[in-house]
């Protein structure tokens, strides 16, 4: 038997991300009922066995755990609390799971809501891009109570290899945005690396392999890195994602009263390279906007 046989599970939003975790949840055996604004990606799921529902009301009547991994925290809030949305199909004790990076402050008022329906609500939100999804092997920080955290647990851990409780609603979240600013400022720091090389004549690719090992070494200059070596931008997270999760970071922090000039820096970079029509292409295109040679 599956991990999930006999489960009903709910997916509303199928992107690049939600792609790949879905058919996992299917080779686990759930019953999964998807959801999203393009028919056309429902439809393909379909043909692989999953259920298409014309609303998420609709996947939330015949769902006991609603997974949401939508773009952004707008989408979040009409996904949950607009017409035909979750709320209005909220089954009794039913779970919902926001993979999504959704905004903390706006995360503990949408759990507020689902805990007044009867529900309970996780955020976990993930780190590891198309390959994770795909591969089942995403990191998951998760947000809510230990008791909502177990009934979730046997469907996170199809979706990823390492699960980590970071505290009560919101934290998830807040782990999330410290994510995305550290992949982002790590971004830009490998991108300003490479074309210094590249300006001063030395083969970048030779820089790069000289410094992983090092201290320098990170997950971003072994993938990302090697994106901006070969010039290969096909998305496996879009810019305009990084541009909105450094924006969200930025937000939080307002709301903290805190500094970070260099997030800020960061996305400013961001805003330029969308301006120049690259806001489709994978976050590690950033050097564009350095490298112009």
């Amino acid at each position: 038997m599956n991990a999930l046989t006999g489960r009903a599970v709910g997916f509303i939003g199928l992107g690049l991300m939600g792609q790949g975790m879905t058919r996992n949840l299917l080779r686990a055996g759930a019953r999964l009922l998807v959801n999203d604004l393009d028919p056309a990606t429902v439809d393909a799921l379909v043909a692989e066995g999953a259920i298409g529902r014309e609303t998420p009301a609709a996947i939330a009547g015949e769902s006991g755990t609603v997974i949401l991994m939508v773009t952004d925290t707008r989408a979040a809030e009409s996904v949950l609390l607009g017409q035909g949305g979750v709320l209005e199909g909220l089954r009794p004790d039913a779970l919902v799971i926001d993979m999504g990076t959704t905004a903390a402050t706006a995360t503990r008022r949408f759990a507020e809501r689902v805990r007044a329906a009867g529900g309970d609500y996780v955020d976990a939100p993930v780190s590891g891009g198309m390959v994770g999804a795909r591969d089942g092997t995403l990191s998951i920080m998760a947000g809510g109570a230990e008791a909502a955290l177990d009934r979730a647990r046997p469907v996170l851990d199809v979706l990823g290899s390492r699960l980590t409780h970071v505290g009560p609603v919101g934290a998830g979240q807040v782990a999330k945005a410290a994510n995305q600013i550290i992949v982002g400022l790590t971004i830009g720091a490998v991108a300003e690396g490479l074309t210094l090389a590249r300006r001063a004549g030395v083969d970048p690719a030779r820089v790069r392999e000289a410094v992983m090992g090092g201290f320098a070494d990170s997950r971003v200059l072994e993938l990302h890195g090697k994106r901006m070596i070969e010039n290969d931008f096909e998305p496996g997270a879009h810019c305009t994602v990084q541009q909105k999760d450094l924006s969200q970071a930025l937000e939080l922090a307002r709301e903290l009263d805190q500094e970070l000039p260099a997030t800020r820096l960061c996305l400013e970079l961001y805003d330029r390279l969308i301006a120049e029509g690259h806001g489709k292409l994978d976050h590690a295109a950033l050097i564009k906007v350095l490298d112009k040679g």
